[in-house]
């Protein structure tokens, strides 16, 4: 029986990986499954993201871990929460520059001096007063978006490593340190292993 969706393909040819992709997006969009996540986030440099993946290969080896840590290019600290979804509300982005852009803020260090495991299975990154200032922008920034102030938010800063049914118990690493100028919407592409950074903006005092 002929296919619906796509042409019927000679001997052993195999369908293009687009049409594969676009296939799969049609068929979890039919289905109402969310496809994609916007969130506001700090990234770290290339050269401390190699850290981080370094670090997280380690505790994987030495804990027997079967988690497969997170691409160095997709390690992060998450600030917000925008949204997810099937696409984008419109004009979302515009909406996030607005109030992002409005936050006045110096840049400031952060430090990462111990790993562990959250209870839904990530394997983390934590920092005590060397995180205190992403606490500080976190809060400017979901009083931005939400158009006033507020009293403190239970948030916790962390980049998560990976995900792995084994629990990892507190402990101390050699710590890592970089410097936050910038906060970045980052797109997610979910079940597709995909960060795309839509827009950034400079941290200004």
């Amino acid at each position: 029986m002929m296919h619906l969706l796509a042409p019927p393909l000679a001997g052993k040819q195999k369908p293009p990986a687009l049409m594969i992709r676009r296939l799969r997006r049609r068929h979890e969009a039919l289905a109402g499954r969310p496809t994609d996540r916007l969130f506001l986030a700090v990234v770290p440099d290339a050269e401390t993201a190699d850290r981080i993946a370094q670090t997280a290969r380690h505790l994987r080896i030495s804990h027997g871990l079967s988690g497969r840590p997170l691409h160095p290019e997709h390690l992060h600290v998450t600030l917000c929460h925008i949204e997810t979804g099937i696409g984008f509300t419109p004009g979302v982005v515009d909406s996030v520059k607005a109030c992002a852009t409005a936050v006045a803020m110096p840049s400031f260090r952060v430090c990462f001096d111990r790993a562990e495991s959250f209870k839904n299975g990530a394997l983390v990154l934590r920092g005590d007063d060397g995180t205190i200032g992403l606490d500080v922008l976190q809060q400017r920034l979901s009083d931005a978006l939400d158009g006033e102030p507020h009293r403190a938010r239970s948030y916790t800063p962390h980049v998560t490593l990976l995900r792995d049914n084994h629990r990892v118990p507190e402990q101390r690493i050699e710590p890592i340190e970089w410097t936050v100028r910038e906060v970045v919407l980052v797109h997610s592409l979910l079940g597709r292993t995909t960060h795309r950074h839509v827009a950034r903006w400079p941290l200004t005092a």
